[in-house]
Order: structure tokens, then sequence, then C-alpha cells
């Protein structure tokens, strides 16, 4: 299982991070999106390899723009994937 952590820029409000999960998931499979406002970040959890063209693809078609990417081993823990 892979983690991927990207800046996002242009979320603004709750819908928008609804947007990029929705986006996300529908474009890569995945186990889980989780996108933060606050943070300007997703996190994404699937079991693929993938760089930040893949996730590219995805978000410019919906005005989200990547500012960072991070990938890294998911680690298993009691209550889901950190």
């Amino acid at each position: 299982m892979n983690k991927y952590v990207l800046g996002i820029d242009g979320m603004l409000c709750g819908m928008c991070e609804l947007h990029v999960e929705e986006a996300i998931a529908k474009g890569i499979k995945i186990k889980k999106a989780k996108a933060s406002r606050f943070k300007k970040q997703v996190v994404v959890f699937t079991e693929l390899n993938l760089d930040q063209e893949d996730f590219k693809k995805v978000l410019d078609q919906t005005g989200y723009r990547i500012t960072s990417f991070e990938r890294m081993p998911a680690i298993k823990k009691l209550f889901g994937w950190r």
C-alpha cells in the first residue's frame, strides 16, 4: 500500500475538498482520499505505484493545481491506514 501526500492549490471550502476527493476517486483506483483545505493537501491511499503526472492528469480537468508531491509506504494501524 502506498500513501501519497499532494499539496493542492485552489481549495477554498468543504465542497472543494469533496470535488478533489471525487475527481481522484473517479480517475484513479484508490482505497481512500482525504482532502483538507486548511492544510492545502490531499492524502491518497492506493495499491498502485503512481507518479505526479498520474494525479496531474486527473486534477488538471478540475482547475486545482498540484504544488507538491510525496510518496511513502502506508502503515497499517488498528483503525486504518496511516
